[in-house]
């Protein structure tokens, strides 16, 4: 597991970390534990993503966010130990168990055979700790592994349940309160009655704020906890005070007001937002849902003696062959052996046209088969497939912050003090000011200022936009890195291209072949030649003659930057450039001449083929511009951004390509480490530039520009370096992800707007600002439901984002 020399990622689930504001008390909290050596909260993903340098700190990384207030949900097991015969297999099971990746404690007992762990149910599982067991000699024993297989779905969905409840409760409770405390305050042992309701509702359904709360004040911090106990606690304990001390206000003229009501709906307020909030922000997940979704749970293995056999997914390794059948869903990533389909590739490339796939052709994991069935070897499994990669780079994207949050963040930070501050500047100014009824108005105000400032909002308003906008753009085929890139897409003026592979398909094709006086008879010469060259144009001509066949050859040479020769019955032929036929004196007849000469105006490559005394063919190749290419280059133009096109091609085939296309600038013979210099250049001119390449020789310009875009056919460094990824190299997702950036950022931008003019107008009226103007104070209960609200319709907002085109 996570040693110095190989350390991995331990990503600890949270709960009720709802706002910045909490993380930044769980980061710090995690700053304080030994061994942890780096630590990010990503409230999107509802995780804290550590790394540490051994397994051990991870218990004590769990234990520091427990001891915050904040919940760990965890699966404690006890499993039988099969196999040991001494105390000493005992410590060996127990620390076998102890280094797996996501074991909090583990202890065995020799002599009642019993395994005792507790583990992060994201990161590991019974049956993956029945394996480690298994490789040191002993065996545990699982009764029914789905049972122990306790998800952390299963735990959110339990801890959903739980709130769900406590929410009704807390709503029938609440309800004769509100009845009594408004309609029929004179009613006899109305007090007492209100008293017995709101009792439960508030030390029972609510506890958990005041637990939380005093754990944030033991570390000298403070969250939206501390304000709703605060609030509730003090009308509580106001109002059984003037119960049972009624003859103290009495005494001195004054009426003895309860606020039973006031604290038991503000208590059933909030448990009414969080749940309507974890319903929102389970929504804003789907994406990973439907992700996750992809991947069958078993497959079928064909063994060595040729027959099949369902294995479990996990059970799948590198080189196994797996028998696909019509309209299964394909499990890893692998290559055709034998068969052929078609395969609907629309989940990882938005693209809803299905794809042959035969012999050699490459297949990927959470695709669908149509309607053949063929037989696939498995390449990569587990965390090395395409979707195991794009469902991490999902929700590592959905957990960085965008820019704008830093700002948000330390709003936060300081926003739950300074409320406080305000409370208790308005209970002072009610005192001085507020005459006889100084010390009831100045507490309610307080309690009311208390509730409904809630940074709940403000916290929300950044994370859920981008979490929406980067599931939105995984469901279109675009993969979102980082919420930095999302936010600054809409911003992109300059776009540079590279040519090949991402304006062009990037596979040179045969476009034309002419014989000399139409005669093909050496046609299995030239393929034969061609099929022993290693130039990539010559994959294009044995592409071309499929179905030819070979005939041996002799003295095979290759001919740097020319060509290639061979002998064939005492005869020698070439295929290359014009150059190889010139050196060797081969005459070339005008008509084959005059057929170059037009296709060379075309800018396509030319290639001769002749005998020892005359040219027998000249072949035309050239890289075909992708059908998509010329509608998304006309796109970008109109929404005014500026295109430039790059390549390592001649003049004349840069020149034919930008003309077609419509591309106004281009620069060709371009060498690889020249393109991030132009991209320089463009930044140097105040330009925000975007980088589209999909080849090793683009990932140094891709990594120089401001949004680096990788074409998900190109090579596996450029998408690693590149920031999005278009996944079926379709350039007509560009304009699309570049207006999910302008609509993610106009979200954050409202989010942020309603978060913060709900509170600049919240705060002051809670504190009573009206009420020497009209006599208007606002009610405490009123003030939850507000608060309750804020938050929804901030949620609610980033979930518009969906459905916008």
């Amino acid at each position: 597991m996570a040693t110095n020399k190989n350390r991995e990622t331990v990503y600890i689930p949270l709960e009720d970390v709802e706002s910045e504001h909490c993380a930044l008390i769980v980061e710090k909290g995690l700053a304080q534990v030994k061994g942890v050596e780096t630590h990010k909260v990503e409230l999107n993903n509802n995780r804290a993503a550590i790394t540490v340098d051994d397994n051990e700190t991870v218990g004590k990384a769990v234990a520091a966010i427990k001891d915050l207030g904040y919940g760990v949900p965890t699966v404690k097991n006890t499993l039988p130990v099969l196999g040991m015969t001494c105390a000493s297999c005992a410590g060996s099971a127990e620390s076998i168990v102890k280094y797996q990746p996501g074991v909090i404690s583990s202890s065995v007992n020799f002599a009642t055979g019993n395994l005792t762990v507790e583990y992060l149910p994201n990161m590991t599982d019974a049956t993956k700790l029945q394996k480690a067991v298994q490789s040191i000699g002993y065996d545990l024993f699982i009764e029914n592994g789905n049972a122990q297989q306790e998800t952390l779905e299963a735990i959110h969905e339990k801890k959903y349940r739980a709130l769900k409840n406590k929410t009704i409760w807390a709503v029938i409770l609440s309800l004769p309160v509100v009845a009594i405390g408004m309609f029929f305050m004179d009613m006899p042992y109305g007090n007492e009655i209100m008293w017995a309701f709101s009792t439960p509702v508030v030390l029972w359904l609510g506890k958990d704020f005041f637990i939380n709360a005093w754990k944030q004040a033991k570390h000298r911090s403070a969250n939206m906890d501390t304000l709703v106990a605060l609030s509730t606690g003090i009308a509580y304990i106001f109002s059984v005070f003037n119960v049972l001390f009624m003859d103290f206000w009495h005494q001195r003229g004054l009426h003895a007001h309860v606020y039973f009501e006031a604290a038991a709906v503000v208590i059933a307020f909030i448990l009414l937002g969080k749940l309507l909030e974890e319903k929102a922000k389970g929504n804003t997940s789907t994406a990973i849902k439907k992700l996750m979704g992809l991947q069958p749970k078993t497959v079928m293995v064909i063994q060595p003696d040729g027959t099949e056999k369902q294995t479990a997914i996990e059970d799948v390794h590198e080189g196994d062959v797996l028998l696909v059948k019509p309209g299964e869903k394909i499990a890893v990533d692998g290559m055709v052996t034998s068969g052929n389909s078609y395969v609907d590739e629309s989940m990882l490339s938005g693209e809803p046209v299905p794809v042959l796939k035969q012999d050699g052709e490459k297949v990927f994991a959470g695709t669908i088969n149509q309607k053949g069935s063929f037989q696939f070897k498995a390449v990569k499994v587990g965390k090395e497939t395409m979707l195991a990669q794009i469902i991490k780079m999902v929700q590592d994207a959905q957990g960085s912050k965008a820019p704008v949050q830093k700002l948000v963040d330390k709003i936060a930070g300081i926003f739950v003090p300074v409320v406080i501050g305000i409370a208790i500047l308005t209970f002072v100014l009610w005192l001085v000011l507020g005459g006889d009824n100084g010390v009831v108005q100045g507490l309610l105000a307080a309690v009311t200022v208390l509730v409904i400032a809630c940074p709940c909002a403000l916290g929300l308003a950044t994370p859920t936009a981008i979490m929406v906008g980067v599931g939105k753009g995984a469901e279109n085929g675009i993969l979102i890195k980082d919420a930095e890139s999302l936010e600054l897409a809409k911003k992109v003026n300059a776009i540079v291209l590279d040519k090949t592979g991402t304006i062009t398909e990037g596979r040179p094709q045969v476009t034309g072949i002419q014989w000399l006086h139409n005669d093909d008879t050496t046609k299995n010469v030239l393929l034969s030649i061609e099929k022993q060259s290693e130039h990539p144009l010559a994959e294009a001509v044995v592409k071309q003659l499929e179905g030819v066949a070979i005939t041996p050859l002799s003295m095979f040479d290759s001919i740097t930057g020319k060509g290639a020769k061979a002998d064939h019955n005492g005869e020698t032929y070439f295929v290359g450039n014009k150059k190889l036929l010139t050196e060797n004196n081969i005459t070339i007849e005008g008509q084959l001449q005059q057929q170059a000469d037009e296709w060379s105006k075309q800018s396509k490559t030319v290639i001769w083929f002749a005998d020892s005394k005359q040219a027998l063919s000249v072949i035309a190749i050239s890289d075909k511009i992708k059908e998509t290419s010329v509608q998304a280059i006309k796109e970008m133009q109109e929404m005014g951004i500026e295109l430039y096109m790059l390549t390592g091609d001649n003049e004349s085939t840069a020149k034919a390509i930008a003309e077609q296309t419509g591309i106004l600038h281009y620069k060709a013979e371009v060498l690889p480490q020249h393109k991030a210099d132009f991209v320089k250049e463009l930044q140097s001119k105040g330009k925000i530039v975007a980088m589209v390449g999909d080849g090793i020789n683009d990932s140094t310009a891709l990594a120089t520009a401001d949004v680096s875009i990788a074409m998900g056919k190109g090579s596996d460094i450029a998408m690693d370096v590149a920031k999005m990824t278009i996944i079926s190299s379709d350039l007509t997702k560009i304009p699309q992800a570049i207006r999910l950036s302008k609509q993610t950022v106009a979200t954050i931008k409202q989010n942020l707007f309603w978060a913060f003019i709900y509170n600049v107008i919240g705060i002051p009226l809670a504190a009573g600002i009206l009420y020497p103007i009209n006599g208007f104070l606002l009610n405490p209960m009123i003030a939850g439901a507000a608060m309750a609200l804020s938050s929804v319709s901030v949620v609610s907002n980033s979930l518009r984002l969906k459905w916008k085109k």
